[in-house]
Parts: structure tokens; C-alpha cells; sequence
């Protein structure tokens, strides 16, 4: 999405550390991209949800899958480049 990122995943560690270093990775990143130095990338905000079970986890799933078409940015799920919606086939 342009303007925020969902991701499902299984952290093998604590969420606070795990949320830290991929914000933190991907802020050097993308403001090396943008030529910008010393400032903020994301948001402080944060929003997480435990799927407590394999029906919710592919709910959840579906929903960030169909998120760009929701958004008007694709026709189909597996159009979004960044999607893992075009993994199964």
C-alpha cells in the first residue's frame, strides 16, 4: 500500500523487538532511497491482532490480500506486486 504496511507473521522473538527492528531496517532503507536524513519514517502507531487460531489467521490474511483492490490499486489480489497472494500458484 502507499501509505501503510500489513504484515502477517510469526515472530520468533517479543513483538516490541521484532516490530523495532523491522521499522527501524526499513526506515534506513527507504530514507536512503529518499535522500532524506534525520527524519521520521513511520508513524509511532503500530496496530497489532493475535490470530488465536488457523481460521482467523486466513481471515486476516484475505483481508491484507484484497487491501489494494479494496484501495482501487489492482483488479486482483495477486496483481499487487508485494503481495503473497500469487505464492499458491
Amino acid at each position: 500500500m502507499p501509505n501503510h504496511v500489513h504484515v502477517l507473521m510469526l515472530p520468533k522473538a517479543p513483538l516490541p523487538q521484532t516490530t523495532h527492528w523491522i521499522k527501524g531496517a526499513t526506515a534506513r532503507a527507504a530514507n536512503l532511497l529518499l535522500g532524506r536524513t534525520g527524519e521520521a519514517f513511520w508513524q509511532h502507531e503500530s496496530y497489532d491482532h493475535w490470530a488465536r487460531n488457523a481460521q482467523e489467521r486466513d481471515r486476516i490474511a484475505a483481508y491484507i490480500e484484497d487491501n489494494p483492490v479494496s484501495a482501487g490499486l489492482v483488479a486482483k489480489p495477486e496483481d499487487w506486486r508485494w503481495s503473497s497472494a500469487g505464492w499458491a500458484s
